[in-house]
């Protein structure tokens, strides 16, 4: 499982050292898989779980349909799969930094069976915009569950 967000420093070689949890996450793979997000200009990565969630997912469209060559390419054939050194780095391939502008400093944000790799900086401005989405949704789900009353200390006067 992947969890919280943590900011790291990318070397001169792309590396970057992996979070404990990360690693751990993976174990024994002693690999993960990243790929252009489909969702947000990001990387997106995971271990053999989401790999196999993908295939998955891919395996229910049938051979030929649009929607499965979409997504074989998008995600499969962008798919890297990066070891870890000894210290713990993974290297980023030089394509995927360039195309997301990962320069610098990063942001890598743990989505349960995922994660994802930003520029540090285009990642606080999209948390500003996902922290407003998450407060509509919880106020919207509440209504609902309450047929309309809110739900006690989430909404616009508590938030």
């Amino acid at each position: 499982m992947f969890i919280s967000t943590v900011e790291k420093q990318l070397d001169a070689k792309r590396r970057i050292v992996a979070p404990a949890e990360l690693r751990a996450a993976v174990a024994p793979l002693e690999a993960v898989f990243c790929f252009p997000s489909i969702e947000a200009d990001c990387l997106e990565g995971g271990g053999q779980a989401l790999y196999d969630a993908y295939a998955s997912l891919i395996d229910e469209f049938p051979f030929g349909d649009p929607a499965r060559t979409a997504l074989e390419t998008t995600v499969m054939g962008a798919m890297v799969q990066l070891s870890f050194d000894t210290a713990g780095r993974i290297t980023l391939p030089e394509s995927l930094c360039q195309q997301f502008g990962l320069t610098d400093w990063v942001a890598i944000v743990g989505l349960r069976d995922r994660f994802q790799i930003w520029p540090r900086e285009a990642f606080r401005e999209r948390m500003a915009g996902q922290r407003q989405i998450a407060r509509e949704a919880l106020v919207a789900r509440s209504r609902l569950r309450l047929g309309g009353a809110q739900y006690a200390g989430v909404g616009p006067a508590n938030g």
